[in-house]
């Protein structure tokens, strides 16, 4: 059976789902579905109605796409006014060979749950510390190895249950299940670590349309993380304050015209639009790659503060991510406010080379990894719809053609 996962990101912008295959750690888009937010407001449900109708119609395209149903997603939650704690749980290992399994893992896991969720709380994630062999030997990984006790010490993270039921009430109402969810910082974290960032201090900043998410990951652990109520949605701002232009003619002025940082903008180039008075005018690119730099500046030197309040500990990389940071020379700016220990992520999955896409495919990663550690198999599509899927004969005859007519073809 193939490791083929359904992810769903609900953003106030954007809504993103992508059907993934995970194959020798690597990660291939079968299919990817994007439109429009409607109803969703930093990621909360404002209006069912009309969330409702995108949401639906973001699985329409997809379904069509691959020829079968999703009825099963892993999902990014909010994680405004999220809480973490440290909890220990244990089980027994009673079996006559004493061997721990990915069954005997679960079981401590679940344990380490028991009276620690307030009623008003939702458990988003449970994350391994440490394993102890019999109350004596640490390890990262028990599968294999004889005992009579496993005990976990572990981070659960937790957010109040408003964050994730109108979401769940939503995806309820189309029968979709949901199968697991995760934070996005932790998601953004899977998609761009690399193999010595699990033994360091991360910070993942994700510039986002209306927030901006700052998470701090230790040793492979989500410990601490903030939302700061500025975005890309600023700078959209700022541009049609100036120029007295639409939201949407500004928008299209910042992603096509602008640059993040001034000094490699051109004096001499002009873009041409309308005002809202129908006036038209000309665009200096360096004036307003000014405009966008400033609140860029201003976004990073407050997410780089923010990462001071919450950790004292020294950090070894700073990921950022975030459709915004797909603005031209984004990465000047982040050396120079930031520093040399930032990285601006750089996806390389086709059908998805944008930075936008970084939590819907990191969770992904994050549930693949997470189930594989406990001796199963991690798929929100049954090995019966694989078959299915695998064997539509449409245009292209198979399902990578249509994958390939879906990206090359439109």
């Amino acid at each position: 059976m193939k490791q083929i996962v359904t992810s769903l990101d609900i953003g106030s912008d954007k809504i993103k789902l992508v059907v993934s295959e995970i194959h020798n750690n690597n990660c291939f888009v079968l299919a990817c579905s994007e439109v429009n937010s409607k109803g969703i407001k930093k990621g909360y449900v404002v209006n069912p109605d009309d969330a409702l109708v995108s949401v639906k119609e973001c699985f329409k395209r997809v379904n069509e796409i691959l020829g079968i149903k999703i009825d099963n997603v892993i999902l990014t939650v909010p994680s405004d006014v999220s809480e973490f704690i440290k909890s220990e749980g244990y089980t027994t290992i009673n079996r006559e060979d004493n061997v721990v399994n990915g069954e005997d893992i679960v079981r401590a896991l679940q344990a380490c749950v028991y009276n620690r969720v307030s009623p008003n709380k939702e458990l988003v994630n449970i994350m391994p510390l440490e394993y102890i062999i019999d109350e004596k030997t640490v390890v990262d990984d028990p599968k294999g190895k004889n005992a009579s006790r496993l005990t976990v010490n572990s981070v659960l993270g937790l957010v109040p249950k408003k964050n994730v039921y109108g979401l769940f009430a939503l995806l309820n109402t189309m029968n979709i299940k949901v199968t697991d969810v995760c934070f996005g910082g932790l998601a953004d974290y899977y998609q761009f670590k690399k193999k010595n960032m699990d033994e360091s201090d991360v910070a993942v900043v994700n510039i986002g349309k209306d927030k901006t998410e700052i998470s701090i990951i230790s040793n492979g652990v989500l410990i601490g993380n903030n939302v700061l109520n500025i975005g890309g949605r600023h700078i959209d701002r700022d541009i049609s304050y100036v120029y007295d232009l639409s939201l949407k003619e500004s928008v299209k002025l910042k992603e096509k015209f602008a640059m993040a940082h001034k000094k490699h903008a051109s004096t001499s180039d002009s873009y041409e639009c309308l005002t809202k008075n129908g006036e038209n005018v000309k665009i200096n690119q360096y004036e307003v790659s000014e405009i966008v730099y400033e609140r860029v500046k201003e976004i990073l030197e407050l997410s780089k503060k923010e990462i001071n309040v919450l950790t004292k500990k020294e950090i070894s990389y700073i990921i950022i991510t975030g459709g915004t940071t797909e603005i031209e020379d984004f990465n000047e700016v982040v050396d120079e406010v930031v520093g040399k220990k930032s990285v601006v992520g750089n996806i390389t999955e086709l059908g998805v080379r944008n930075n936008k896409f970084s939590s819907v495919l990191g969770i992904t990663k994050y549930y693949v990894d997470k189930i594989n550690f406990r001796n199963r198999v991690a798929s929100t599509i049954s090995e019966g719809e694989q078959e299915e899927m695998f064997q539509v004969k449409k245009k292209y005859g198979n399902i990578l053609g249509k994958v390939y007519g879906y990206f090359f073809d439109n």
